[in-house]
């Protein structure tokens, strides 16, 4: 989801001094000087229009997963809801993973500017950090099943995600265990437990009680016996 700006080099003037044909002789380099002292700046429109049918079909394929299902969305489906044949939507996105691709990179990113602006309300006890992380992810993946599926269940066959868009799932991932390391737990192990037992919760409480709290009530109580674990205070 990048937007390209191109940009002109100044053009070369004319040995003998003359002006370019039907130019006022002043450079490409005096204008873009000028535009920026006027408080302007090129725009690359195409590129924004392009950008913004991207974000409607990723918004559309949200929609339609989560009514038919993340494995039952169509290319002519989505194309559909947007009002674009689906042919069309190929210039896009190639293939169904690829709208995946891009959602599962939402998705984690979105995930992770909700860890980033939570992080001033961390409390400085370790206990009391790790159970506020704990709460912090649940809540978000209970919030949206569709979301979790993607982000955290392998539920595409052949699907994984690229480079480009895992990396927000990693960074989101760096955040715990850099939580970890300021509160001196530092095996790797630990960190794949907490959250293995964060990840079932979630698992648990979508499968069993959507909508409602009962394994919310006993999240607290898991992290406690994750903590009681490793001795902390």
């Amino acid at each position: 989801m990048e937007v390209s700006h191109d940009q002109q080099g100044a053009a070369k003037g004319d040995p003998a001094g003359d002006a370019p044909a039907g130019g006022s002789g002043q450079s490409d380099a005096d204008s873009g000087l000028l535009l920026t002292m006027l408080g302007k700046t090129t725009r690359d429109r195409q590129a924004e229009r392009r950008e913004a049918t991207r974000a409607e079909i990723i918004e559309a394929a949200w929609d339609m997963t989560r009514e038919v299902g993340l494995a039952q969305i169509t290319l002519r489906g989505v194309a559909d809801r947007v009002g674009m044949r689906a042919p069309s939507l190929y210039t896009h996105f190639d293939s169904k993973n690829a709208i995946y691709d891009a959602m599962f990179g939402q998705a984690w990113t979105e995930c992770l500017a909700h860890f980033e602006s939570l992080k001033d309300q961390e409390p400085p006890d370790a206990r009391e950090a790790l159970r506020f992380t704990a709460r912090t992810f649940f809540e978000f993946a209970v919030r949206d099943l569709a979301r979790h599926q993607l982000m955290n269940l392998r539920t595409i066959p052949g699907f994984d995600p690229s480079e480009k868009n895992y990396a927000p799932a990693v960074a989101t991932l760096d955040l715990a265990q850099e939580l970890f390391l300021r509160h001196g737990i530092t095996a790797t192990e630990d960190l794949d437990l907490f959250t293995a037992l964060i990840g079932g919760l979630i698992d648990a409480q979508h499968a069993n009680d959507p909508g409602g709290d009962r394994w919310t009530r006993l999240l607290d109580r898991a992290v406690d016996m994750f903590a009681d674990h490793l001795d902390l205070p």
